[in-house]
């Protein structure tokens, strides 16, 4: 008998969500493959009072799940590539990118349809600096302030009338099952996510020859090239939750677009700069757009904004 695959995973909703998708399509693409769920509690979902950059960043969210897999007691961690780290701990990998969902930001507000419907100094929640910097860019009059916790949390905040407006993933939203909260799209060239965001990733140890052969089945190619591009991106100007940068690739027919911004969340300047690739190679087009935005003078934005 095979032995079960054990996934370790946040135990928020969006989470559970996400960490059980993989367990279904696992099942599907390995008939008679028993998946088991292992929920850990993070320091980044246990530290909300704070914002990422200073108690550590995006990484608080794996840390517990790699040790996990690296103890014995998960074979696999289920994330949000979003907040996947650009260099992984070593001898970790990601061994799967799922299709990716709607990739856009989500305005929510009860009372307003449009961040341009806002009224002067309105309250907007997000403590993402690459939000932030793009509030700044459209809207500097707004008044953006610290929003943490789970997606339900975030959403009671608003109702309870602490915020005008927050600024949420569609794809976090939408897997939730709560679309119908989402008031109007941020979305890509104008608007940009962040790098990877809408996709889900599956890491594991890259020792483990067994589980990464099984988690490979369910690999999308165009989103992993996507993605790719973005993250090398990323990876190259050093991103952070400490700095704002987003990235959107667009895979065509023709090759990859790449679309790059870096900004500076406490005064709305960005930086923007687009490349193509025609061969499809995304670390390429990813190195090529990150040294566009550098010549743009992108270092003085990425150094820690907090």
């Amino acid at each position: 008998m095979t032995a079960p695959l054990r996934i370790a995973t946040r135990k928020s909703a969006l989470a559970l969500w996400q960490a059980e998708h993989v367990a279904s399509l696992l099942r599907q693409a390995h008939p008679g493959l028993v998946v088991e769920l292992v929920p850990l509690s993070t320091r980044g979902d246990e530290i909300l009072d704070r914002s990422l950059a200073t108690i550590g960043g995006k990484g608080l969210f794996l840390k517990e799940l790699e040790v996990a897999m690296q103890d014995g007691r998960a074979d696999i961690a289920v994330h949000s590539l979003k907040d996947v780290p650009a260099e992984l701990e070593p001898g970790f990998t990601l061994s799967a990118i799922l299709p990716r969902a709607d990739a856009a930001d989500a305005f929510i507000s009860n009372d307003y349809a449009t961040l341009v419907d806002l009224p002067n100094g309105a309250r907007v929640g997000t403590s993402s600096l690459r939000r932030q910097a793009q509030l700044r860019a459209v809207r500097g009059d707004l008044q953006l302030l610290d929003l943490r916790g789970n997606v339900n949390t975030r959403l009671a905040k608003l109702d309870e009338g602490h915020y005008d407006a927050i600024i949420l993933a569609c794809a976090g939203v939408e897997r939730l099952g709560l679309g119908h909260r989402i008031t109007a799209r941020l979305a890509s060239p104008d608007w940009l996510p962040a790098p990877g965001q809408g996709a889900i990733a599956v890491e594991s140890l890259a020792s483990d020859v067994r589980v990464n052969e099984l988690i490979a089945a369910l690999t999308d190619e165009e989103t992993l090239l996507a993605v790719n591009a973005e993250r090398a991106m990323n990876e190259r100007l050093g991103g952070s939750c400490a700095v704002a940068i987003g990235a959107w690739c667009v895979v065509a027919e023709h090759g990859l677009t790449l679309h790059g911004m870096v900004g500076n969340a406490l005064t709305g300047e960005l930086l923007h700069a687009q490349a193509d690739n025609a061969s499809g190679d995304p670390v390429t087009l990813g190195h090529e757009v990150a040294a566009m935005l550098i010549g743009l003078g992108a270092e003085e934005f990425l150094k820690p904004q907090r």
